[in-house]
Protein backbone atom coordinates (compact mmCIF):
# COMPACT_ATOMS: atom_id res chain seq x y z
CA UNK A 1 0.00 0.00 0.00
CA UNK A 2 1.51 3.78 -1.27
CA UNK A 3 1.66 6.00 1.90
CA UNK A 4 -0.30 9.57 1.39
CA UNK A 5 -0.05 12.82 2.42
CA UNK A 6 -2.72 15.22 3.53
CA UNK A 7 -2.68 18.61 1.47
CA UNK A 8 -5.34 21.50 1.63
CA UNK A 9 -4.61 24.15 -1.33
CA UNK A 10 -7.05 26.70 -2.42
CA UNK A 11 -7.60 25.91 -6.24
CA UNK A 12 -9.13 28.95 -8.42
CA UNK A 13 -10.47 30.02 -5.30
CA UNK A 14 -11.42 26.99 -3.72
CA UNK A 15 -10.21 24.91 -1.12
CA UNK A 16 -9.24 21.53 -1.98
CA UNK A 17 -8.16 18.97 0.49
CA UNK A 18 -6.75 16.02 -0.20
CA UNK A 19 -4.67 12.29 0.35
CA UNK A 20 -1.70 12.50 -2.43
CA UNK A 21 1.16 9.82 -2.95
CA UNK A 22 4.33 11.84 -2.20
CA UNK A 23 5.59 11.51 -5.65
CA UNK A 24 2.42 12.78 -7.62
CA UNK A 25 3.24 16.03 -9.49
CA UNK A 26 1.14 19.15 -9.53
CA UNK A 27 -0.10 18.65 -13.01
CA UNK A 28 -1.27 15.16 -12.65
CA UNK A 29 -3.42 16.25 -9.46
CA UNK A 30 -4.98 19.22 -11.09
CA UNK A 31 -5.83 16.63 -14.47
CA UNK A 32 -6.52 13.56 -12.53
CA UNK A 33 -8.23 14.63 -9.42
CA UNK A 34 -9.77 17.99 -10.35
CA UNK A 35 -10.75 17.35 -13.84
CA UNK A 36 -9.26 20.63 -14.44
CA UNK A 37 -7.74 19.29 -18.11
CA UNK A 38 -6.68 22.89 -19.28
CA UNK A 39 -2.98 22.18 -17.50
CA UNK A 40 -1.38 20.05 -19.91
CA UNK A 41 1.29 17.23 -19.54
CA UNK A 42 3.94 17.43 -22.49
CA UNK A 43 7.42 16.66 -22.16
CA UNK A 44 7.18 15.97 -18.16
CA UNK A 45 10.65 18.01 -17.71
CA UNK A 46 9.86 21.61 -17.43
CA UNK A 47 10.86 22.50 -21.12
CA UNK A 48 7.65 22.43 -23.16
CA UNK A 49 5.47 24.98 -20.77
CA UNK A 50 2.29 22.73 -21.75
CA UNK A 51 1.44 22.30 -17.96
CA UNK A 52 1.96 25.93 -16.94
CA UNK A 53 -0.05 27.05 -13.53
CA UNK A 54 0.14 29.90 -10.96
CA UNK A 55 1.37 29.10 -7.61
CA UNK A 56 1.34 31.61 -5.49
CA UNK A 57 0.66 34.02 -8.57
CA UNK A 58 3.89 33.06 -10.21
CA UNK A 59 3.71 31.07 -12.91
CA UNK A 60 5.45 27.43 -12.95
CA UNK A 61 5.74 24.22 -14.62
CA UNK A 62 3.17 21.95 -12.87
CA UNK A 63 5.11 19.32 -13.73
CA UNK A 64 7.88 20.16 -11.69
CA UNK A 65 6.14 20.73 -8.41
CA UNK A 66 5.19 17.60 -6.32
CA UNK A 67 1.11 18.32 -4.87
CA UNK A 68 2.72 18.07 -1.88
CA UNK A 69 4.84 21.07 -2.43
CA UNK A 70 1.74 23.10 -2.91
CA UNK A 71 0.21 22.30 0.42
CA UNK A 72 -1.39 25.44 1.63
CA UNK A 73 -0.76 27.38 -1.33
CA UNK A 74 -2.98 29.16 -3.90
CA UNK A 75 -3.41 27.04 -7.83
CA UNK A 76 -4.45 28.93 -10.38
CA UNK A 77 -4.86 27.00 -13.52
CA UNK A 78 -6.07 28.17 -17.23
CA UNK A 79 -10.09 27.08 -16.31
CA UNK A 80 -9.47 29.61 -12.80
CA UNK A 81 -7.92 32.88 -15.17
CA UNK A 82 -10.40 32.17 -17.72
CA UNK A 83 -13.35 31.95 -15.57
CA UNK A 84 -12.75 35.36 -14.35
CA UNK A 85 -12.27 36.89 -17.27
CA UNK A 86 -8.86 38.13 -16.96
CA UNK A 87 -7.79 36.11 -19.98
CA UNK A 88 -10.76 37.07 -22.41
CA UNK A 89 -9.17 39.72 -24.73
CA UNK A 90 -6.09 37.65 -25.25
CA UNK A 91 -8.25 34.37 -26.03
CA UNK A 92 -9.88 36.50 -28.62
CA UNK A 93 -6.44 37.76 -29.80
CA UNK A 94 -5.44 33.90 -30.19
CA UNK A 95 -8.87 33.35 -32.24
CA UNK A 96 -8.71 36.18 -34.38
CA UNK A 97 -4.79 35.75 -35.36
CA UNK A 98 -4.97 32.67 -35.38
CA UNK A 99 -2.77 31.48 -32.60
CA UNK A 100 -4.53 28.40 -31.32
CA UNK A 101 -4.14 25.58 -33.89
CA UNK A 102 -4.17 22.34 -32.12
CA UNK A 103 -4.35 24.01 -28.78
CA UNK A 104 -1.92 22.22 -27.05
CA UNK A 105 0.28 24.47 -26.14
CA UNK A 106 -2.55 27.02 -25.22
CA UNK A 107 -2.87 27.36 -22.00
CA UNK A 108 0.10 27.62 -20.84
CA UNK A 109 1.01 30.08 -23.45
CA UNK A 110 -2.14 32.41 -22.44
CA UNK A 111 -1.10 32.21 -18.87
CA UNK A 112 2.51 33.10 -19.69
CA UNK A 113 2.00 35.86 -21.90
CA UNK A 114 -0.61 37.31 -19.17
CA UNK A 115 2.12 37.81 -16.91
CA UNK A 116 4.08 39.57 -19.51
CA UNK A 117 0.72 41.81 -19.88
CA UNK A 118 0.31 41.90 -16.31
CA UNK A 119 3.83 44.15 -16.44
CA UNK A 120 1.77 46.87 -18.29
CA UNK A 121 2.93 48.49 -21.52
CA UNK A 122 3.44 46.95 -24.91
CA UNK A 123 6.54 45.10 -24.68
CA UNK A 124 8.15 45.10 -27.84
CA UNK A 125 7.92 41.92 -30.57
CA UNK A 126 11.68 40.57 -29.06
CA UNK A 127 10.62 40.81 -25.37
CA UNK A 128 7.48 38.91 -26.31
CA UNK A 129 9.60 36.17 -28.41
CA UNK A 130 11.93 36.24 -25.11
CA UNK A 131 9.44 35.78 -22.28
CA UNK A 132 7.16 33.24 -24.55
CA UNK A 133 10.77 31.16 -25.17
CA UNK A 134 9.81 28.99 -22.50
CA UNK A 135 6.38 27.83 -23.97
CA UNK A 136 6.69 25.04 -26.82
CA UNK A 137 4.26 25.49 -30.07
CA UNK A 138 4.52 22.82 -33.18
CA UNK A 139 2.14 24.61 -35.49
CA UNK A 140 2.06 27.86 -35.24
CA UNK A 141 6.04 29.06 -35.98
CA UNK A 142 5.26 31.50 -32.96
CA UNK A 143 4.60 34.80 -35.20
CA UNK A 144 0.60 34.51 -34.87
CA UNK A 145 1.16 34.28 -31.02
CA UNK A 146 3.58 37.18 -31.05
CA UNK A 147 0.73 38.90 -33.22
CA UNK A 148 -1.86 38.05 -30.67
CA UNK A 149 0.25 39.42 -27.42
CA UNK A 150 1.15 42.39 -29.34
CA UNK A 151 -2.20 43.15 -30.24
CA UNK A 152 -3.68 42.60 -26.45
CA UNK A 153 -0.67 44.85 -25.37
CA UNK A 154 -1.67 47.54 -27.46
CA UNK A 155 -5.59 47.26 -27.14
CA UNK A 156 -5.08 47.31 -23.40
CA UNK A 157 -2.67 50.30 -23.60
CA UNK A 158 -5.00 52.25 -25.54
CA UNK A 159 -7.92 51.49 -23.29
CA UNK A 160 -6.01 52.50 -19.95
CA UNK A 161 -5.41 55.99 -22.42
Amino acid sequence: MTATVSITLTVNGETVRAEVPPRMHLADFLRERLALTGTHIGCEHGVCGACTVRLDGEIVRGCLVLAVQANGMSVETVEGASDSGELQDLQDAFRERNALQCGYCTPGMLLTAQELLAKGGVPDRETIREHMSGNYCRCTGYQAIVDAVETTARNRAAARG
